[in-house]
């Protein structure tokens, strides 16, 4: 957990460099790491993490459906059904699309096969290949978690960037944002918290603020 005191400053200086824009922007954080070897495989990391106060977006979800379709109609942003697979499928262009519209996606487990035949070739490449909705679950609660989420990745690079929140948010929300996102890296990384070296907070047309790590 980093000083609030510290992630309080940053916050307003990080504001202050980026006034007067006449849209919404969004918080970007960025983590560089030390001492990584991002060819072994434990460091590389591609995950959904669900932030505490959310993305402070609008995140988009598609659910694959065949016996759930009615509990997920009017919760989904849109919903694909079993039968509907094989001609969108069919039309890369129209896949493409929704790819493109669509944040995450999530299926079925009985349907997982089929979506990785007829879907696979342009979900694969973007990251995007569907989530099983495990048997017996709140679906509700599934696609709530779900729009609340951020991808963490960590491949090539060993630097992590994500959004965690829009300049409207309260800042006690962004902190605890911040926080979430940096326990997570802490369990996850080889060495814990030694791997961590730099922290930085923007908003999208500002300037980066540095957030010491200690």
């Amino acid at each position: 957990m980093l000083d609030k005191n510290t992630l309080s400053e940053a916050l307003k200086k990080a504001r202050e460099s980026a006034k007067g824009k006449k849209f919404t922007q969004s918080w970007d954080l960025s983590i560089s790491l030390k001492e990584m070897d991002m060819k072994k495989p434990e460091s590389r990391i591609s995950e959904d993490f669900v932030l505490p106060n959310g993305p402070g977006k609008n995140l988009k979800v598609a659910v694959i459906s065949d016996t759930i379709t009615s509990k997920v109609t009017g919760i989904a942003d849109s919903v694909i059904t079993k039968d509907q697979l094989a001609t969108i499928g069919q039309n890369k262009k129209t896949l493409k699309g929704l790819a493109a519209n669509t944040d995450f996606f999530l299926s079925e487990i009985s349907l997982m096969p089929v979506v990785g035949k007829q879907m696979g070739s342009v979900l694969a490449p973007r990251g995007k290949m569907p989530k099983p909705i495990p048997p017996n679950v709140d679906v509700k609660t599934v696609i709530e978690r779900t729009k609340k989420s951020v991808r963490i990745k960590l491949k090539d690079s060993p630097v992590v960037n994500v959004i965690i929140g829009n300049e409207k948010m309260d800042d006690a929300k962004v902190i605890e944002n911040i926080d979430a996102v940096v326990e997570f890296l802490e369990r996850k990384l080889p060495k814990g918290r030694d791997n961590l070296k730099n922290v930085a907070i923007k908003l999208t047309m500002g300037k980066p603020e540095k957030i010491k790590v200690v």
